[in-house]
């Protein structure tokens, strides 16, 4: 008679979310949303620093059922982004005990400004990180010592992983699951929550991109020409034309106001109106690269992957197709 041997059980993996004062409702729901569809194999329990009441971003406060003392015996710790008035370089005392109840090498998890909390710690120096692209000023000039990437969504730097702004933060924990069960059961998550299981790019895609102001004076009056003729050639000289200025003025004047160079700009722009033509309308790739500027396909997909990271038929796949419920 032979005994048939049941193959291990996955441990339950403890993910705590800290909820610390001004926390956004929604961003402090997601570690709970995507890591609860897995109850088999993650628990999620959220505290606060002190085992206080918070208030959130919103009309109302909340009141975890658990302190400070759930950090002891996290395996994941989730911050979810607070309020942007509270952001510091510096802990506050409560913060400092609370985050000294972490045990090393426990995975450090950060959503949007939860970024803030892990650079006042010091955890971030000499790393690289990312936050919402808003705050990216910001969190340069508080923490000099971390090298910021505000393009991405997410970045995973081992036991360390920041995340962009908002829906970012359910990429994030997606690629969490993705990393510790593989990309059947974050797929089937992600069909849960009715979001798409992997989402290429970064947040350049995001990003808004300010028309300028008619009437405005310096360059923008020219910015907003180029605009109305995206399609044609734009080169430094037509700009430095229609602006009445020498190439090398305009040039100067430009990146001062924009932020950037002309020839940078048009190709953001380009890129800008590609991406309205991908999520609304049914145009091929190859007049779309022609309706703005582009000589054809295969330099719009070139344009398009450098800026945003995705190729035409991926964006807009993320942007038009529809989920299975």
């Amino acid at each position: 008679m032979h005994s048939s041997q049941q193959p291990p059980q996955p441990s339950v993996h403890r993910v705590v979310v800290l909820a610390l004062d001004g926390v956004y409702p929604f961003e402090l729901g997601i570690a709970n949303r995507v890591f609860g569809e897995a109850r088999h194999l993650y628990e999620v329990v959220t505290c606060t620093v002190d085992g206080l009441p918070v208030r959130t971003g919103a009309d109302f406060s909340v009141t975890p059922d658990h302190g400070p003392e759930a950090l002891e015996s996290a395996d994941t710790v989730v911050v979810p982004p607070y309020d942007h008035s509270l952001l510091s370089d510096r802990l506050t005392p409560a913060m400092a005990a609370a985050m000294a109840r972490i045990r090393p090498g426990t995975r450090l998890v950060s959503i949007c400004t939860g970024a803030f909390l892990f650079g006042a710690a010091g955890l971030l120096d000499g790393r690289t990180a990312t936050t919402h692209w808003v705050l990216a000023d910001t969190f340069r000039r508080l923490f000099p010592h971390v090298t910021l990437d505000p393009d991405v969504l997410f970045i995973d730097d081992g036991d360390i992983l920041t995340s962009a702004g908002a829906v970012s933060g359910v990429d994030l924990c997606l690629h969490l699951v993705r990393k510790d069960h593989g990309s059947e059961l974050a797929n089937h998550i992600a069909r849960r929550c009715v979001i798409p299981p992997w989402r290429d790019g970064g947040q350049a895609q995001y990003i808004e991109q300010p028309m300028p102001e008619p009437g405005a004076t310096g360059t923008a009056a020219t910015r907003e020409w180029a605009l109305e003729r995206l399609d044609r050639p734009l080169t430094l000289a037509d700009l430095a034309a229609h602006a009445e200025m020498s190439p090398r003025t305009f040039a100067r004047r430009f990146t001062e106001e924009a932020g950037t160079s002309p020839g940078r700009w048009v190709i953001q722009q380009r890129v800008h109106q590609a991406r309205r033509l991908l999520e609304t309308t049914d145009l091929s790739v190859e007049r779309i690269a022609h309706e703005v500027g582009f000589g054809g396909a295969i330099s719009l997909r070139q344009h398009l992957h450098s800026v945003i990271g995705v190729s035409p038929l991926a964006y807009r796949r993320a942007f038009q197709a529809t989920s299975d419920v």
